[in-house]
């Protein structure tokens, strides 16, 4: 899977400020399909930031690993 060079990548602590939660829950959170992630080659999670931003507007983001009709728990 090639990702879009402009689409800006945020690390679990970057997401754990925006929702004011610890790092290792935004971890729990990708681990149990609630938010998607992407795996750098050394095996770090990555989050798209427009999808982080969409969850943070309270918008209904799919994604390829979550059916339509099914939300995010956030």
């Amino acid at each position: 899977m090639v990702e879009s060079s402009s689409e800006r990548l945020l690390t679990p602590g970057e997401v754990a400020a925006l929702f004011r939660v610890d790092p290792k829950t935004v971890t729990r959170w990708a681990a149990a399909g609630r938010i998607s992630s992407i795996r750098t080659p050394g095996g770090h999670r990555r989050f798209r930031e427009s999808e982080v931003h969409a969850l943070l507007r309270g918008e209904d983001v799919l994604t390829a690993d979550r059916p339509a009709g099914e939300s995010p728990r956030v």
